[in-house]
């Protein structure tokens, strides 16, 4: 089970000590994550995630190349074609030995029409299942985790929306059951501010041993 850490701002280099696998940086200006400026030195091993809602294309490869990002976070409604179209695009600038995951964005709230997906599978390496919200994310609240009870795809998934220390024990228990077999990684964000893009460490440094725990 990885961990993300989204919404990265005021202190990432301080984040990136606890050793989380990802770090999001959000690149969508209505923000108030919003990330700008020079990118801070991140050890190799954590990927750092560039989130982008319905931008040009010409604007997510620039942010690719400026901040040496690893994956790319879909969080509009953007089509698959879109998404292959920047796969193909990755391809002519990047070298073959370095990899850059596409992760597409579905947001639930009770229900999901997973046929959905059907379209995005060859395009996309991840899918992350967010809050829907009035916001494209960092609603701060929790979706029904059981309705992944019928994902039907082998694609692994990141969970988020609205996961805090007040999550552990659900998470726990969904971690547990039969739905979260192809949960690849837990995204969080909100639930550990003490204002948007400052991330609380001692908050993170008990979500990770929680983690942990769950993970062994």
């Amino acid at each position: 089970m990885k961990l993300k850490v989204c919404g990265m701002n005021h202190n990432p280099s301080k984040v990136a000590q606890l050793r989380p696998d990802y770090l999001g940086f959000i690149f969508w200006e209505p923000s108030a994550r919003y990330f700008s400026g020079d990118m801070p030195k991140i050890p190799s091993q954590i990927k750092k995630v560039g989130v982008f809602v319905d931008t040009d294309q010409e604007y997510v490869l620039e942010k690719v190349s400026q901040h040496q990002l690893d994956a790319i976070q879909l969080h509009g409604k953007e089509s698959a074609k879109y998404c292959q179209q920047l796969k193909n695009s990755f391809l002519s600038f990047r070298a073959p030995s370095r990899n850059l995951d596409i992760i597409k964005v579905f947001s639930i709230k009770d229900d999901f029409d997973f046929s959905i997906l059907k379209d995005y599978e060859e395009v996309c390496d991840f899918y992350l299942f967010d809050t829907k919200g009035k916001l494209p994310g960092g609603n701060g609240y929790t979706f029904d985790w059981s309705v992944l009870e019928k994902y039907p795809s082998q694609k692994p998934y990141f969970l988020s929306g609205g996961i805090g220390l007040e999550s552990i024990q659900d998470l726990q228990e969904f971690l547990s059951s039969p739905a979260s077999k192809n949960c690849y990684a837990v995204d969080v964000n909100s639930k550990f501010e003490s204002a948007p893009g400052l991330k609380s460490i001692e908050d993170l440094k008990t979500f990770i041993e929680s983690l942990n725990s769950i993970r062994n």
